[in-house]
């Protein structure tokens, strides 16, 4: 695990490499952001693409979305969904 700035660990998988790590680091920061600052859903839904290569498997990103909300309180699904769903330029969740 990696300690986020926040006080929650972000989800790694073993076997994962430092870019793995850092597509997926990244994606975990805009979700986070989603809830406490708002972000541009554009740069959201590019950071679930990026995410999505390093992720393909939609059991794995269930457990990683598990794991994740379990640390922090915030919800890969329900933010992904929304973004997908709004029309909304900037995005932010609330908790």
């Amino acid at each position: 695990m990696i300690q986020s700035d926040k006080n929650f660990a972000y989800p790694i998988l073993p076997g994962w490499n430092k870019a793995d790590i850092i597509v997926t680091s990244k994606f975990y920061s805009a979700i986070a952001n989603a809830y406490e600052i708002g972000i541009d859903r554009q740069d959201l839904l590019d950071a679930y693409v990026a995410f999505k290569t390093v992720v393909p498997s939609k059991s794995e990103e269930k457990q990683i979305g598990r794991e994740f909300e379990k640390d922090s309180g915030y919800s890969l699904y329900k933010t992904i969904k929304f973004a997908h769903q709004t029309t909304s330029q900037r995005i932010k969740m609330e908790n």
